[in-house]
């Protein structure tokens, strides 16, 4: 029998013994987290949608002054994007100005389609394979953050797959009864569940297996679901989505959310409303010539619009803001996956406010995306295997024009045949944003190229230029070499 004092002794031993083994073990674990930390890969996509040069300096001028830079002119790599946009009819014919959905649709697949198609190919209507899809499988977390509706064109094209972006809900899916008036009636007729279809973009995202999912849209996921009892809302319940519609609720997922919860925010009815908005409500309006002018451009007089401001939009207060939403879904994808995760982030209404020809809407857009830009950065700072890509999906209509005209001095009154603002800067200057595509209550978009930034993931992988599916094969490479 040992006596206490050689008790101590052997168990000291035992203890000793037992820490030498298991030491190498820890420093093993230690290494393996560290070599886990350097694995994880990580792609966030932010999309200003509409966002092309005009709309970023027009941006840049009022929010930074004519000297200023904004934080993406920061970024260290600057590259250019051509638009791709194929004929429904003829699918080797190009077509030169494209939508949201065909555009979204090449960056979220690698493949050119026609205007209107959400993941889907043009003429045969073949579903396509999206980034978001293909990292899901491969066991990424996935993401996608946006000011407008979950269920539109730039989103869908990332989670869902329908011949027409117009088959948003179970409603317009019925033929000939609420589909609206720009809509085919039979544009959704392939995609109906009783046609063996996957059914709307809003039943689709419902039944889906995507983490985080924030933006607009609660009208569309209240109908009853196609061949169900129950609505989308209750769909996506029972497959395991947590479901919030108010800034609260948002603040409540960052505090309480499981890592097994998907999370799907609804926090307006389709678009969120936009911080910013003309004076008043006011957008762009026609110059008004005097008769002497109309009867004979070299004669008379014309009057342009009055100057305005910049306001804070009402509509805006309580909505969370693109930063909030991004830097909780940041957090929340970051929790779910070792590998990594794809997130595609947002900015739509840089394009909604310009077909309502309301350039302070916009600007307001392009600082959300600047908000949320930042948070990527700073993320990217602590994950340094992010790769950041910031683009547009298609050109607008915003022309900066001069104010005033450089011919005032002949004497003739020069003024553009299209839409105006002439907005006061802070730099107590005349910002002057023209909207001439047509003379429709709805301005349409522009064939132009658009920026393509890059954090300095970037470097060495993204050339001067590239056509819009190559975002797609950047991303795909980042996440899968």
């Amino acid at each position: 029998m040992h006596s206490p004092s050689i008790k101590r002794r052997l168990c000291v031993a035992a203890i000793a013994a037992s820490l030498c083994s298991v030491a190498p073990l820890m420093a093993q674990q230690s290494e393996d987290a560290e070599q886990s930390a350097e694995q994880r890969k990580n792609v966030i996509l932010i999309i200003g949608d509409g966002m092309d040069d005009q709309q970023i300096t027009i941006a840049r001028n009022y929010l930074k002054g004519a000297r200023g830079k904004l934080l993406m002119d920061q970024l260290p790599l600057r590259s250019v994007s051509q638009i791709l946009t194929q004929d429904d009819e003829a699918p080797s014919k190009p077509v030169y100005v494209a939508d949201s959905a065909n555009s979204a649709t090449s960056m979220a697949t690698g493949i050119s389609t026609s205007r209107g198609r959400i993941a889907t190919s043009a003429g045969e209507n073949r579903d396509l394979v999206t980034i978001a899809e293909l990292a899901k499988q491969a066991g990424y977390a996935t993401g996608i953050v946006t000011t407008a509706s979950v269920t539109d064109a730039t989103p869908a094209s990332f989670i869902a797959h329908t011949a027409s972006r117009g088959c948003e809900n179970p409603n317009v899916m019925k033929p000939f009864e609420d589909s609206p008036r720009w809509l085919d009636p039979t544009a959704c007729e392939a995609d109906r569940v009783t046609n063996g279809g996957p059914g709307s973009i809003s039943r689709q995202i419902a039944l889906g297996n995507h983490d985080v999912i924030l933006g607009g849209g609660q009208k569309h996921f209240s109908p009853i679901a196609e061949e169900s009892k129950k609505s989308v809302s209750e769909l996506a319940q029972n497959n395991g989505y947590r479901i919030v519609t108010d800034q609260q609720g948002l603040l409540d997922v960052q505090s309480s959310a499981l890592v097994e919860d998907k999370i799907l925010g609804l926090f307006s009815p389709s678009t969120m409303p936009t911080q910013w908005q003309g004076e008043d409500g006011r957008s762009a309006e026609k110059p008004e010539p005097s008769l002497l002018n109309m009867i004979d451009w070299r004669l008379g007089s014309v009057e342009l619009p009055s100057t305005m401001i910049c306001e804070d939009n009402p509509s805006f207060d309580g909505i969370p803001r693109l930063k909030q939403m991004t830097d909780i879904a940041i957090e929340q994808l970051w929790k779910r996956s070792q590998q990594g995760f794809f997130l595609m982030i947002e900015s739509a209404s840089i394009d909604k406010q310009s077909h309502k020809r309301n350039p302070c809407g916009s600007i307001g857009e392009v600082e959300q995306l600047e908000e949320a830009l930042a948070s990527a950065l700073k993320f990217a700072e602590q994950e340094p295997n992010t790769l950041i890509l910031v683009t547009a999906d298609h050109g607008q209509a915003a022309q900066l024009i001069p104010a005033p005209s450089m011919f005032k001095s002949i004497g003739v009154p020069v003024y553009t045949p299209g839409h105006v603002a002439r907005i006061i800067t802070p730099e107590n200057q005349v910002l002057s944003v023209n909207y001439a595509t047509n003379d429709f209550p709805s301005e349409e978009h522009t064939g132009t190229n658009v920026p393509l930034f890059s954090n300095d993931v970037g470097l060495g992988k993204v050339p001067p230029m590239v056509t819009q599916p190559e975002i797609f094969e950047l991303m795909k490479n980042h996440l899968f070499d």
